[in-house]
């Protein structure tokens, strides 16, 4: 019973095979009859139209979806690329100069807004272009069987036509070749009418894709480029105002000197007359008096106690370090004696802005800050 099924099997095989054959040959040579033209072929110009859309639609689908992949490659080397600058100016910049946080945290923000850029062009193009390149492999081969089934109902067409011309008519074969005729037509029109409806539906839809497609990609990329922009502005400032601190310390370093030399050119004119030092009875009367007048001022309220003067800020000054005193132009800095003469550096002096003093009557957030900014109140 194995045996013969298997035969069976076999044979059922044998006879498709045997029937696809025949057919294909029958194809053949029904294509090189209406080629010669010794048979007539159906013909529909307003399919063909449709057909010449769909393959033009395809081609233009399948490049735009081509280059939509490029695009998304080219993204992802610029955020590459952009990472790797991002990287090397954090390794470069040193942690104690200015906005040190900010650089860093304008790396993370600019590799995290490239993430998000790239990944919301794949949702909002991509995925939507892989959908509608999609349908045209399946219209194509529908399309492919259309034309094999025009050509056997014109063979089939064909075939009746030269029975009934016969000088012998069969009425046999006449009714078996109309029956083949019958369905091959019927096998034919299901698949031309379907088609006949969907080409042009889908060649209208592809106006629509195509705007929805760039108005998701123009959408996405002009966020993008507005959230880079500020990013990028915010480096441009942190990068002026690491200059400005460096112009400011250069100035510093540079004035400073000329300053002091003055006024050691100063102190040795007026010491040029040498005079006899003072008496310990008088230095310790004009010690009393200084002090007295010094606890005068605080007693008075005109400054709080250990405050020698008042200088007001004539420039904006930038701490670039923890000890020193960030002050901005027409600030009020009370001034404040060193712990050690030898903590003072040349051309600079320590205070605390007037205006903490005002709210916490306190004067523990001191700093130190260059004399040239400031005038004496």
């Amino acid at each position: 019973m194995a045996e013969a099924g298997k035969e069976a099997g076999k044979g059922v095989t044998a006879g498709k095979l045997a029937s696809s054959m025949q057919k294909r040959l029958t194809r053949a040579q029904e294509k090189v009859l209406q080629k010669l033209g010794k048979a007539d072929e159906t013909r529909d110009s307003a399919f063909e139209e449709g057909v010449a859309n769909f393959n033009k639609q395809m081609v233009e689908g399948a490049r735009l979806q081509k280059d939509l992949r490029t695009y998304l490659t080219a993204v992802k080397m610029m955020h590459e690329a952009s990472k790797r600058l991002q990287d090397c100016l954090a390794e470069m910049y040193e942690p104690d100069w200015f906005g040190k946080e900010e650089v860093d945290s304008i790396a993370e923000d600019t590799d995290m807004l490239w993430i998000d850029f790239h990944q919301k062009l794949v949702d909002a193009s991509l995925i939507s272009m892989d959908s509608y390149m999609a349908q045209f492999p399946d219209i194509k081969n529908r399309i492919a069987k259309r034309d094999r089934k025009l050509v056997d109902f014109d063979s089939a067409r064909h075939h009746v036509a030269s029975i009934q011309k016969g000088k012998k008519k069969d009425e046999v074969k006449i009714a078996k070749a109309e029956e083949e005729l019958g369905r091959a037509q019927k096998v034919f029109d299901e698949i031309n009418a379907d088609l006949q409806e969907e080409l042009p539906t889908l060649w209208n839809s592809r106006v629509g894709f195509y705007v929805t497609t760039f108005q998701s990609i123009g959408g996405v990329t002009e966020k993008f480029h507005k959230e880079m922009g500020k990013l990028s502005l915010n480096l441009n400032d942190v990068m002026g105002k690491l200059e400005d601190q460096r112009n400011i310390k250069q100035d510093t370093k540079t004035k400073t000197p000329a300053k002091s030399e003055a006024a050691t050119n100063h102190s040795a004119e007026s010491d040029s007359t040498p005079k006899s030092p003072p008496k310990p009875e008088a230095a310790a009367a004009s010690g009393a008096e200084s002090n007295a007048v010094t606890n005068g001022a605080s007693e008075s309220g005109d400054l709080p106690p250990g405050v020698v003067y008042k200088v007001k800020a004539l420039h904006d000054y930038a701490a670039t370090d923890g000890d020193e005193l960030e002050m901005k132009s027409g600030d009020v800095v009370l001034v404040l004696a060193f712990d050690s003469p030898d903590e003072q550096d040349e051309g600079w002096l320590m205070g605390v802005l007037e205006s903490h003093w005002l709210a916490n009557h306190n004067l523990s957030a001191r700093g130190v800050f260059p004399e040239n900014f400031t005038q004496r109140c």
